[in-house]
């Protein structure tokens, strides 16, 4: 329970559905003061007047004992801080190789389906729920599936791929089957006092949102070590940064002034990192575009997929990415390939991309983390 709406009406669903529910708030805040933090990227965050931007406060910890009170059920606020460091250094660390990281999925890879969900077992819970907008399923196998949440624009099951079988297994999603609208007037007709709580997807540990500044604080020596050149397509250079880690795929703003002008009036993108020259590649929109992607790291939730297979699919390579119809070449059990139908733009390393199958488009088949695009 992140003291947001979701999963306040994900807790009053269950209890209404006859489970025993216990809430459970994960106390991430960081030893270096960053902030208090729980689910790193929840839409159930909040920014009020009273409030920090960004979520997971101390405020929202409250809030979600107000409503397990309301809900007449047992809370729990649980320490996750140290295993929480986890999370920001290899988002740090990610930068510091040139990539693009995506902490919202390892966040909920390691801690509340890794973690928690180790938590719930040694207190004798059969499921660990939570208010996401994705669907678990069976499947024609019998076994349990993922699915997108009926409400596409506030999909989430992007960042639940990661999790394991049988943590999905395990695993209640209540409001998946609902559009935002409703579960917000579910939460005022039940009386909960987070129903008119605004959403917020900041991330918790960067809550002015300068990453990298963030990169800079926890790793200087690095960061000063990453300035060097803009250079355009053809190589030449045309500019100098502070510091590859400031960057990213598709960026246009921040590139600064003297870059602006040198592309004489033109759209001007960051289409390639080289960490190892500190170079930053820039060019036109069509510079952006790529056929096909390598991943690694692969994770599938569903029996029907092995290595040496082709299988049509449909593909998200970002959180907000409407997913592209492209083929899957699985090369081993940790690699795959995707050769998409039409030329995407930005494909990033470093974010995490999930391919969707079934009769609907809308199972989780599984996914892996962008290598290289090309």
């Amino acid at each position: 329970m992140s003291g947001g709406v979701d999963s306040s009406v994900a807790a009053a669903l269950l209890k209404q559905q006859g489970y025993e529910v216990l809430g459970v708030f994960m106390r991430l805040g960081t030893p270096n003061g960053v902030g208090e933090a729980e689910e790193v990227c929840d839409t159930t965050a909040v920014e009020t007047k009273s409030h920090k931007q960004g979520c997971c406060s101390v405020l929202d910890a409250v809030d979600a004992r107000r409503v397990a009170q309301a809900l007449d059920i047992p809370f729990y606020v649980l320490n996750f801080q140290q295993d929480f460091e986890r999370v920001i250094d290899y988002f740090v660390d990610e930068y510091n190789k040139g990539r693009t990281p995506n902490p919202c999925v390892r966040c909920n890879d390691w801690l509340k389906f890794g973690k928690l969900a180790k938590y719930a077992e040694a207190v004798g819970a059969d499921f660990v729920a939570s208010g996401h907008y994705a669907r678990v399923g069976v499947g024609a196998d019998g076994e349990r599936v993922l699915k997108r949440g009926m409400d596409h624009k506030k999909d989430q099951s992007y960042v639940l791929f990661g999790m394991s079988r049988n943590t999905l297994a395990h695993t209640l999603l209540p409001i998946g089957g609902y559009d935002k609208a409703i579960v917000r007037q579910m939460a005022e007709d039940l009386g909960l006092p987070t129903f008119n709580k605004p959403d917020s997807q900041e991330i918790c540990f960067v809550p002015d949102q300068d990453y990298a500044g963030l990169v800079r604080r926890r790793t200087p020596e690095k960061f000063a070590a990453g300035a060097g050149e803009f250079v355009n397509q053809g190589g030449q250079t045309v500019g100098t940064h502070g510091g590859y880690q400031q960057f990213t795929i598709g960026q246009r703003r921040g590139l600064g002034g003297d870059v602006a002008s040198a592309g004489g009036g033109k759209r001007t993108f960051v289409t390639a990192i080289d960490p190892a020259t500190r170079r930053v590649t820039l060019g036109e929109p069509t510079d952006l575009l790529r056929s096909g992607l390598i991943a690694r790291q692969a994770n599938w939730l569903s029996g029907r997929v092995s290595p040496g297979q082709r299988l049509p699919v449909m593909a998200k390579v970002r959180y907000s990415h409407t997913p592209a119809p492209a083929e899957l070449v699985i090369e081993d059990v940790e690699s795959f390939r995707l050769e998409f139908k039409e030329p995407l733009s930005a494909i990033t390393p470093g974010q995490a991309v999930v391919c969707y199958g079934g009769l609907a488009g809308d199972e989780v088949l599984g996914g892996g983390w962008i290598e290289s695009a090309f």
